[in-house]
């Protein structure tokens, strides 16, 4: 059955384009098609993908052009993929296709576009594989990378492949270790001894969020908590800068909101409170410190340095035991806890304000990485301080009530009010009693007002080998009276000591500092890393004196902190881009990726380019304008693709049976693009009807070469140009998609008369979408050239307006018809036309109308009783 669609009907659905239309759309095109007088030719995809893919490789024809800085420019890009052994999943290309979508149609609106790719190639993955295979890493890198070009290439991206980088290529790691350089010349790279996460079977310390329960996310190994020696980078120093800078991005709010919460900006007031018997304080922030007489016990984290000291020898034992079990807890682990542990230390802190003795507990709820690593527990007005008070049978005192209504104690009362119990500050507001407690406190010299984040340092150390290595090296001593050029330090019976206090920058000129060839990277229990174990690359002689290299390696985070910069100048050798690219490319207008990375990859990046920005090698504080997040596409059983679960679907398979076009058509075409979404192979067949329509339709046009078009097709095509332009600006390409079937469906409706102009325009349409299948009908109509910089379709607006619309009748709210009615037409010839249709008169006939809702274009409502 063909989807024959009126003109004045199928207008209504593109101006207000909704899912069941989209649904009803596809569903027709998934039907069945009855044959139509003379059998159609099936569009033979796998003839016409390969042969146009050769020709957009020997032609170049998506080399980035020379920039003209008098036509608008648009610098597209995706997050770029790291190279799995199991290359890509039916999911992956969601987020490819939307921006290669977009990146066509503006070459064809005539923007220069920049859109490259590129390969986030180190990391700990990569080295378990090889580890387990006991291949190299560079190896299976190279191969997995290899599949992915392959499978990109196969699915039509119009990548600029000129520019193709990868993370592990050695003039890439050469730049990545020069900004490490520059950040450390501004102070913003140091050595720091901090409380980390060893995994010894990984072999590498883990991040909170990698880690379950007290194992590792990956292997679900033990891990240790301990304080090691770091490479940090000092994001804190940004840390206003970062939240301010969101301003004015076009991002996704939630995405917005992780990056503010992340960064954790508070503005509150320090308070200190003395240890009974000793010289010692414990220093506190709040936000909260009109709740400053609600104090009943303070809590340390685990971890705080001052534990041991507040400490009672009765209480030892249980302390330490506390302390212990808790050290291989993440932070993550700890504040999700929904169980509140502690143990009371037996000591005390003096109150500041009214000198009462305030017990201190040791709780892991607290973190030693937030804030001060301590709080002051009021639980009548925090509500984990309220859990943990319960918990252990501990005061609750109220120290402010609801301005109106009742105070109820069954839980903490946590919003703003009056201050009661409070002394002098008693009756006064939430906003007035925080200040004059503050300025007391301020006055008193036990505190005062300051600002804190809840943004850490970043540990940059990683204790393995694939990754870039840290281009500092260290001097070495030994024992007094020897003569260090007659030692060899990488002998294991060669007493020696390194100066880690004694940091020293590889010269720039001699960058890059190279990882050595190792036949054995397998980590080990050395939390100094398997680069440890290189002693003839970790040693080496200078002017008369031995050295050290740094042993740890840069996290994968570093290379995907800056590749956007080194596309705009991939072959530079003499800097990471030159200032002349940078203005005239950057910002990226249009970042596509997972909503994973809402917060550590884009925060990391956006440090790092703000520290350029502020060395002047770029002149814009932020890199990514525009950030869209793909949704995630999971297996037909509702559940993420993964092969523990069996769900995974290979594009190689989709791509043999049904061709390139096809998924990419049918993965614009599921929903919309921000959506989670599940895959259904059976349903890309839907697609693959309306490719043989489409390509038919043209082949008629071509070979009947009609030229006349009749007012109705007319006003259609307009229609489909204006939905399909809008559509693609605002990223909604499953409408698009959906006006095009429309269009298409009429024109086979038209048999032999297809018009030639209509032909033309659904080729030009369809291409960003179907570039192989846009391509092909583009040369069937009689084109030499590639279509890829062929002038966009231009829609007359006049022609986008019916002069009659076909619109919904309700009868007291339930819909009973349509009528179809001039578009300017009052509410008297909307009712004529109503009562003459059926179902309606059948409602209203011998009843009193009472009232008449009529909204001109949408809607007419009538009230009968």
């Amino acid at each position: 059955m063909l989807l024959l669609v009126s003109a004045r009907r199928s207008v209504n659905a593109f101006v207000s384009p909704n899912k069941r239309y989209v649904a009803r759309t596809f569903r027709l095109f998934s039907a069945t098609a009855d044959a139509p007088p003379t059998a159609p030719a099936t569009y033979p995809f796998a003839d016409v993908e390969p042969k146009w893919q050769a020709y957009w490789e020997e032609n170049n024809t998506f080399k980035t052009p020379e920039r003209d800085m008098s036509k608008p420019k648009k610098y597209v890009l995706d997050m770029f993929p790291y190279p799995s052994g199991a290359g890509l999943h039916v999911g992956h290309p969601e987020g490819y296709t939307a921006s290669d979508v977009m990146s066509r149609y503006w070459r064809m609106t005539g923007h220069d576009v920049l859109h490259p790719i590129g390969w986030d190639s180190f990391g700990l993955p990569a080295e378990q594989f090889a580890v387990q295979t006991g291949a190299q890493p560079a190896d299976t890198t190279a191969k997995n990378i290899a599949n992915f070009k392959r499978q990109l290439k196969m699915l039509g991206f119009s990548y600029d492949w000129d520019r193709e980088i990868a993370t592990t290529d050695v003039n890439y790691v050469k730049w990545t270790q020069w900004i490490f350089l520059q950040l450390y010349k501004k102070g913003l790279a140091e050595q720091s001894e901090v409380s980390v996460n060893w995994c010894p079977a990984l072999g590498t310390v883990l991040a909170n969020e990698e880690i379950i329960n007290g194992k590792s996310e990956r292997g679900d190994h033990p891990v240790e908590r301990f304080p090691l020696r770091q490479w940090i980078l000092k994001i804190t120093d940004y840390a206003d800068r970062l939240e301010a800078g969101l301003d004015g991005l076009d991002w996704p709010s939630g995405t917005m909101t992780a990056q503010q919460q992340w960064i954790g900006k508070s503005i509150g007031c320090q308070i200190v409170f003395d240890v009974d018997g000793s010289d010692e304080s414990v220093t506190v922030f709040t936000t909260r410190a009109d709740t400053v007489m609600g104090v009943t016990y303070v809590t340390l984290a685990p971890e705080h340095p001052l534990v041991s000291a507040v400490t009672t020898p009765e209480q030892k034992e249980e302390v330490d035991k506390y302390v212990a079990a808790t050290s291989s807890r993440s932070d993550l682990d700890r504040t999700s806890s929904k169980e509140k542990t502690g143990v009371f230390t037996g000591g005390y802190v003096t109150h500041p304000m009214t000198g009462e003795k305030v017990p201190v507990w040791v709780g892991d709820y607290v973190l030693g990485s937030y804030g001060t690593g301590a709080v002051m527990a009021v639980p009548a007005h925090d509500t984990r301080d309220f859990e943990f008070a319960k918990a252990f049978d501990l005061d609750i005192k109220w120290v402010v009530e609801p301005k109106k209504g009742e105070l109820n104690k069954e839980e903490a009362f946590t919003e703003s009010g009056v201050a009661i119990n409070s002394g002098e500050f008693d009756g006064l507001s939430t906003k007035d009693c925080k200040k004059k407690v503050t300025y007391k406190l301020k006055e008193m010299e036990k505190g005062g007002p300051q600002i804190t984040y809840k943004l850490r340092d970043w540990v940059f150390s990683r204790q393995r080998y694939w990754g870039e290595p840290i281009p500092i090296y260290f001097p070495v001593d030994f024992p007094e009276g020897v003569d260090p050029m007659s030692q060899d330090p990488t002998s294991d019976d060669c007493e020696h000591t390194i100066r880690f206090d004694q940091a020293i920058p590889v010269d720039e000129a001699d960058l890059p500092l190279e990882l050595p060839l190792m036949e054995d990277f397998a980590p080990g229990d050395d939390p100094a890393g398997c680069l440890a174990r290189a002693k003839d690359w970790r040693y080496f002689q200078k002017d008369g004196k031995w050295f050290s290299r740094e042993t740890n390696t840069m996290p994968q985070w570093a290379g995907s902190c800056w590749y956007y910069l080194r596309f705009l100048d991939p072959k530079n050798t003499d800097a990471a881009f030159s200032k002349k690219v940078d203005e005239q490319w950057m910002p990226v207008d249009l970042y596509v990726g997972g909503a994973e990375h809402a917060v550590l990859h884009l925060l990391y990046a956006r440090f790092w380019h703000q520290v350029l920005y502020d060395l002047e090698y770029t002149q814009h504080p932020e890199p990514f304008q525009r950030l869209v997040h793909q949704g995630m596409i999971l297996g037909s059983d509702g559940e993420k693709m993964s092969k523990s679960r069996g769900n995974v679907v290979n594009p190689d398979d989709i791509v043999t049976a049904q061709g390139a076009d096809a998924l990419r058509m049918y993965e614009m075409f599921m929903g919309p693009l921000e959506a989670v979404k599940p895959w259904q192979t059976s349903q890309v067949s839907g697609v693959v009807r309306f490719q043989n329509k489409l390509y038919n339709v043209v082949k008629m046009a071509a070979e009947k070469k009609v030229t006349e078009m009749d007012d109705e097709t007319t006003r259609l095509l307009h229609k489909t140009m204006k939905k399909v332009t809008e559509d693609i600006e605002s990223l909604s390409f499953n409408t698009a998609i959906s006006a095009m079937m429309v269009l298409t469906n009429h024109l086979q409706s038209l048999k032999e008369e297809v018009p030639l102009e209509a032909a033309e325009k659904l080729a030009l349409m369809v291409s960003p979408f179907a570039p192989h299948l846009g391509e092909e009908c583009w040369s069937i109509l009689g084109n030499e050239e590639t279509l890829a910089y062929h002038p966009w379709v231009e829609f007359d607006e006049e022609l986008c307006i019916d002069d009659t619309i076909t619109m919904g009748v309700q009868v007291n709210g339930k819909a009973r018809g349509e009528i179809t009615i001039p578009a300017d037409a009052d509410e008297a010839t909307a009712m004529a036309a109503a009562k003459e249709v059926d179902r309606v008169k059948a409602q209203i006939d011998g009843k009193d109308i009472k009232k008449i809702i009529y909204v001109q274009g949408r809607i007419l409502n009538i009230i009968a009783k």
